[in-house]
């Protein structure tokens, strides 16, 4: 699954902290991103349980999320409840 240009600029745009496209590299934006490529593997892996592949891609990109979730936990706590919000990740 690879996101064509207009998507990924939906992303950035709607998750970004300075709300702008070009904002790929903060926090919110990166995590936003991770969340899509997640959403997708997960619905893959239903229809093909045995792709080991990327049941790893998989493991390593929750991985990837999650430090940069405790990252702007320790550095921006609003900025990261609002992105928990915005994405539906925690209860």
């Amino acid at each position: 699954m690879a996101l064509n240009k207009e998507d990924k600029k939906d992303i950035f745009l709607t998750y970004s902290a300075k709300n702008v496209a070009q904002d790929t590299g903060s926090p919110e934006s990166q995590i936003a991103l991770f969340s899509n490529r997640i959403t997708y593997l997960t619905e893959h892996l239903k229809q093909y349980p045995k792709d080991k592949a990327s049941r790893l891609g998989l493991i390593k990109l929750v991985g990837k999320r999650k430090k940069q979730l405790t990252y702007l936990q320790n550095t921006a706590i609003e900025r990261y409840r609002d992105i928990i919000v915005k994405l539906g990740i925690r209860k």
